[in-house]
């Protein structure tokens, strides 16, 4: 009898893991897949030397995470890298708006008086991210904040869609700013709480940088696997699990799959039939002969590149993948890895990762517009590709099972769904069975690779197997 199993081993997956392992429980990891990760993996795409991260390559929120920070994951191989600039969003005259360490420098890069608007928008919550990042990545009704007069203050601005935020700024470098950095979450400009996402990967800048793992993603992924063994777990790849009578016998069954897969797997029957996917992400990864000509000088220093300049064209190509058509002018986010991590590629060669939103399952070809929208701000960029790896929603989906119909935050960023994921519910890591949870990105705190939904649900875990005890 084993204490803890847990299926798949992405980066909630392994942070579950740990945090039981951490507490003197058996931890086995069961993944379907020949190699650990999820969406945290580095692999040769294209050609032979270049490597390239399949889903996700920049960390704003793994480098401040509460729960990456608590472990030693450096003495498990773990480096962070970072780009002079964070972020940068070009525009077609050359110049651009810049997200940097530097509140001053970011604020400079925009227009008349919104540098100091951005100025007093993002002042009472600088030195503040580590209360911060605890009170809004943990589920804000099991614990009490530790900042609760800031954490207000963050959720009166922070509630509003980015739409609402944007009309304090005069000029479109602030308003394609802020919508570029909402665009992450796959959603229109009105859509309630867009606004804090737009000010957590802000604030996130300022406070911790827009990293990359030296030698790729996998890297988070192997120096978290490597401490669950330091601690005594163990883990099995190429083990399909279809029923849960398939795995070990157990104490607890922890799921870092889509809520659908889990449902499949433990036999939860109808448990999840209101959660909704979102629309998709399409993919491509070049390998190039050289850097990415950029027109904008501040691109070419940049380890982030949002295309998309407008704010209003940036909500139409969203409101197209979210409505069901793809967009005839994607907003795109880029990254660059080999401006800071040469090791990705051959010497003087180059990788590049891009993509934009299509709808959900979508079966096109977004590759001409993709294309054709970064020739608009980096002219020759054709002339250099010496390979191109392409992936639409059923290609992700294939590589990831977690990301239904190729939608990559595993679940729409619309209605109860911003707030309450995987439903509305006050234990949202916990099931019908009373012996299996979920802690994938499906879960509270949502997408990206900073292992929060793993930690939360480990808690949720270790209080039940206490009680169990106890009892």
């Amino acid at each position: 009898m084993r204490d803890v199993v847990v299926v798949g081993s992405g980066p909630n997956g392994l942070t579950a893991a740990i945090e039981l392992a951490r507490r003197g429980y058996s931890a086995e990891v069961f993944e379907a897949g020949d190699g650990i990760g999820g969406g945290a993996r580095t692999e040769e795409l294209t050609l032979p030397g270049f490597r390239h991260d399949p889903c996700s390559a920049v960390h704003p929120i793994g480098v401040g995470s509460p729960a990456f920070n608590a472990m030693p994951l450096a003495r498990h191989g773990l480096e962070w890298l970072e780009a002079e600039y964070a972020l940068a969003h070009p525009f077609p005259d050359g110049t651009a708006a810049l997200l940097t360490r530097s509140v001053e420098e970011t604020a400079a890069s925009l227009e008349g008086r919104d540098g100091e608007v951005y100025r007093r928008l993002l002042a009472p919550y600088l030195g503040r991210w580590e209360d911060l990042a605890h009170d809004f990545l943990t589920v804000p009704w099991e614990l009490p904040p530790r900042g609760p007069v800031t954490l207000a203050r963050f959720g009166l601005t922070g509630l509003p869609p980015v739409s609402w935020l944007m009309r304090r700024f005069r000029g479109e470098r602030a308003r394609a700013l802020f919508a570029g950095l909402a665009g992450h979450v796959i959603s229109p400009l009105n859509t309630p709480a867009t606004s804090a996402i737009s000010l957590v990967f802000a604030l996130g800048a300022h406070e911790g940088g827009w990293p990359i793992a030296r030698g790729g993603s996998q890297a988070i992924s192997d120096a978290l696997a490597g401490y669950l063994r330091e601690l005594g777990g163990t883990i099995h790849t190429g083990v399909e699990v279809r029923r849960l009578d398939e795995l070990p016998p157990a104490r607890a069954y922890i799921f870092d799959t889509s809520p659908t897969a889990a449902a499949r797997i433990a036999g939860l029957g109808d448990a999840f039939r209101s959660f909704r996917y979102g629309a998709a992400a399409f993919k491509l990864d070049y390998a190039l002969s050289g850097p990415v000509p950029w027109s904008s000088p501040a691109a070419h220093r940049a380890g982030t590149v949002h295309l998309g300049p407008t704010a209003g064209e940036i909500d139409t190509a969203l409101r197209a993948a979210v409505s069901g058509h793809a967009p005839e002018v994607p907003f795109l986010i880029t990254s660059q890895p080999t401006v800071i991590d040469p090791s990705r590629a051959p010497e003087g060669k180059h990788v590049f990762w891009v993509y934009g939103h299509v709808p959900h399952n979508w079966r096109g070809d977004l590759t001409e517009a993709v294309e054709r929208q970064i020739e608009r701000f980096a002219p020759g960029f054709r002339d250099l590709v010496l390979g191109r790896a392409v992936s639409g929603p059923p290609q992700l989906e294939a590589r990831n099972a977690n990301y239904v119909g190729g939608d990559i935050a595993c679940g729409a960023f619309s209605g109860l769904q911003t707030m309450f994921r995987p439903k509305p519910s006050p234990r949202p890591y916990a099931t019908p069975h009373p012996a299996v949870f979920l802690c994938s990105s499906a879960t509270w705190p949502g997408p990206g690779v900073h292992g929060m939904c793993g930690h939360n649900a480990a808690r949720a875990v270790w209080r039940r197997l206490r009680a169990a005890e106890r009892d």
